[in-house]
């Protein structure tokens, strides 16, 4: 597994042929990041045009099959399972969809553009331990238009759900600070993409790891 991160909440994950992308930035958005890539399936959490831009992620005959919401899926024998949250964009309320499927034995959550740390049980539920969790950890003025959970509570959640791995999301130097310092992570491994096999998981327990944006 190898994942790439372009930053706010756009992903990367390539298992063998396989790629899956997460939270595409739509061409349209107010942001800097753009790549565009052939993706196998895309998970969309929230349909604003910071997450939404699966028109990125096609190239050739590679057209992404699009998750962009609750419910259960089966795609290409991987089980994908998207609870309701919610999340905060331009001060209106939109639904925030929390993933978790299992890629190559590995078990990921992908929480999204969560603004309410108070999660349904059903989430909690979805979400279970994870080996790698991805967390928003911005806050409410991590942009003009985007409020997340801040980064005392992204360690909060993090911690609750016993996850291996940790990777934060939609950063700036000083949330990634007060988030590291609340993981007892401050010297985290920053790295510019992730490698990872199911036996490199072994004996991690609440580990950060920072990807950097490419």
């Amino acid at each position: 597994m190898i994942i790439t991160y372009f930053g706010e909440q756009f992903f990367k994950m390539t298992q063998g042929d396989m790629v899956l992308a997460f939270n595409p930035v739509s061409k349209n958005a107010k942001s800097d990041v753009s790549s565009h890539f052939g993706a196998d399936i895309a998970l969309v959490t929230t349909n604003h045009s910071l997450y939404n831009g699966v028109e990125q992620l096609s190239h050739g005959e590679r057209m992404p099959f699009v998750i962009s919401g609750p419910g259960d899926y089966e795609v290409k024998e991987i089980f994908i399972k998207g609870a309701m949250s919610n999340a905060l964009v331009s001060n209106e309320n939109y639904i925030n969809t929390i993933y978790s499927f299992t890629l190559d034995n590995i078990k990921v959550a992908f929480l999204g553009a969560l603004s309410n740390p108070e999660l349904s049980k059903e989430a909690q539920e979805v979400i279970d331990s994870p080996d790698i969790l991805f967390v928003p950890i911005g806050g409410k003025n991590y942009s003009k238009e985007v409020s997340l959970i801040d980064p005392k509570e992204a360690a909060k959640l993090a911690l609750l759900f016993e996850s291996k791995l940790i990777i934060p999301m939609s950063y700036d130097e000083k949330s990634l600070q007060i988030f590291l310092k609340e993981m007892g992570e401050e010297k985290a491994e920053k790295v510019d993409k992730l490698t990872l096999k199911l036996k490199d998981l072994d004996g991690k327990e609440g580990e950060v790891i920072v990807l950097k944006t490419i």
